[in-house]
């Protein structure tokens, strides 16, 4: 299993902070937040884009996604869609992630219309994505916040380069069992998002394990190479506890959640035996997870 977390959590970082705090605390990858106020961001010049790939490489830490703001189920015209679609997976390209983070955001139209907006617009960027390596990824989230929500439109894209994202937060939000949620994005999930809170009417984040969302169930089938991202939402919450002061105890978290996960011991120790291993390892083509 391998581990990430999402830029969300530590808003203002340098890509220099963010990737020394994750290689210091045996963290694979990071999500990184693509919007104008952090560091990179598909308006961000090629040159700071090679910068921050040898930042990263330096680190041993993966770029796991680029968390972009595409809603692609909103109400308007298509081209201005698939065209952020587009500079996100340019973007995502250029930094080695594998993945592109986007929203439904379909509001309150009728479903069958902002389903038909959402296929026909990632089955249009679908091959672009797959001809950069990159694969899109549509968040349980908003207007489709379930499980079964996103895998409805992604039955319906029907294609390699389009997956999904589950966030555990909104999915409980929604009322949907794990057990479900899995079933449901069965064939199509690319990684596992994972945050914990008091309660659905406190959204506050807090470390893991200290609130309400069924994180053991979440995880409890994943494979032994797939990602799970902690997505902290310290952005959102300016009194919430620093992020970093948590990373330790998180990390450890996550590792005793899955069958066989390394405890941050034994990550110090395999870098130790063998500096090389100190990165990331990627996903094995083919996982349902990758």
């Amino acid at each position: 299993m391998r581990y990430a977390f999402s830029t969300l959590g530590v808003p203002g970082r340098s890509v220099a902070e963010t990737a020394e705090l994750a290689a210091a605390h045996g963290f694979d990858g990071v999500e990184l937040r693509a919007h104008p106020e952090e560091p990179l961001h598909p308006g961000t010049p090629s040159p700071e884009r090679a910068e921050a790939v040898r930042t990263f490489a330096a680190a041993g830490v993966e770029v796991l996604a680029v968390a972009g703001y595409a809603k692609v189920a909103a109400v308007g015209e298509d081209e201005p869609v698939v065209a952020e679609l587009l500079s996100l997976i340019v973007l995502a390209a250029e930094l080695g992630a594998r993945y592109v983070r986007v929203f439904p955001g379909g509001g309150n139209q009728p479903t069958a219309d902002a389903d038909r907006l959402a296929v026909r617009r990632l089955a249009a960027a679908a091959p672009f994505a797959e001809r950069h390596g990159v694969r899109l990824l549509l968040e349980t989230h908003d207007s489709h916040q379930t499980g079964a929500a996103i895998g409805r439109v992604l039955d319906q894209v029907g294609h390699r380069a389009v997956g999904a994202l589950w966030d555990v937060l909104h999915t409980w939000l929604g009322g949907e069992a794990p057990a479900d949620t899995r079933r449901a994005l069965a064939g199509h999930l690319g990684y596992v998002q994972v945050k914990d809170v008091a309660s659905a009417g406190e959204l506050s984040p807090l470390a893991l394990g200290a609130g309400a969302l069924p994180l053991a169930e979440a995880v409890a089938e994943a494979p032994s190479d797939g990602w799970l991202c902690w997505e902290y939402e310290k952005r959102w919450y300016p009194d919430a506890p620093d992020l970093p002061g948590l990373l330790t105890g998180g990390r450890a978290y996550l590792a005793g959640l899955v069958p066989g996960g390394r405890t941050d011991e034994e990550v110090v120790a395999g870098q130790a035996e063998d500096p090389s291993r100190s990165g990331s390892t990627a996903c094995r083509k083919g996982s349902p997870w990758a």
